[in-house]
């Protein structure tokens, strides 16, 4: 603990000193909201499924109801789900102009739920869906409230299924928001990383671009990543706890 208690402490120091700070998040930072990681030991979505077999872009073209009956009971904790403390401390921390921009893996909603303005979601949001047939786009919060009450395939009125609008396996990344995180990445003095576990490119190859433009780098996960060696800080802790007792002193 006093490792620890020394390490938020020079991670409010490099927040206290950065004038352009990027927060990169995973599941990790939603995970004490309740919603599953993909990649923990024996706990992670990934650790009994096969996600090219339900959650791959030919899979759901293939066949939707696999993706549809895997996500269902993760859909309930999705719609339910409310941000936590380390959601609402980067809120916080844009509000006073320290923070720049989100860039965020999740496509759970939470960040802007809590408050943040600039987010880049690069593998997409829940807001929306796509009709795979007709490509017609459609507001799905009561679309997915739907289904999770009576667990059938949502479709369209030409008949097809609607997708949502999150990055399957094999689908490139919203091209708009990448170059978006990318500029944001280039310009950031510090970079917080939180709650990821750096293991799907072309994301995971962000935190490389801050250190190749000299900017800070500060590590919270529970998981090592090939980073760490690299980063000024590397905190292993409850991103809940830990990350607003690293930014309070700073907003306060």
């Amino acid at each position: 603990m006093e490792q620890i208690s020394q390490q938020i402490q020079q991670a409010t120091q490099l927040i206290r000193q950065a004038n352009n700070i990027v927060a990169m998040t995973g599941a990790g930072i939603s995970t004490p909201s309740g919603i599953p990681d993909f990649r923990s030991p024996d706990s992670g979505l990934w650790d009994t499924t096969d996600p090219l077999t339900v959650a791959s872009i030919f899979a759901f073209r293939q066949h939707p109801e696999n993706f549809y009956s895997w996500i269902h009971p993760l859909a309930g904790k999705l719609l339910d789900a409310r941000p936590n403390m380390a959601h609402y401390a980067l809120a916080e921390l844009e509000k006073m102009g320290k923070l720049q921009a989100i860039i965020t893996q999740n496509f759970d909603g939470l960040h802007r739920k809590a408050g943040s303005q600039t987010i880049f979601e690069l593998h997409g949001n829940l807001r929306e869906a796509t009709c795979i047939q007709c490509y017609r786009a459609k507001e799905a919060t009561r679309i997915f409230e739907k289904f999770v009450t009576d667990g059938q395939v949502p479709t369209c009125e030409c008949g097809g299924v609607l997708k949502p609008n999150v990055i399957l396996f094999g689908e490139q990344l919203p091209m708009q928001e990448f170059i978006g995180a990318q500029l944001a990445v280039k310009a950031a003095d510090l970079m917080l990383v939180v709650g990821s576990s750096l293991e799907v490119a072309p994301t995971s190859d962000l935190p490389t671009l801050a250190l190749e433009n000299n900017a800070r780098l500060v590590m919270i996960n529970y998981q090592p990543t090939y980073l760490d060696r690299k980063a000024d800080i590397v905190i292993r802790a409850d991103v809940a706890e830990v990350l607003p007792q690293i930014i309070e002193p700073v907003i306060a």
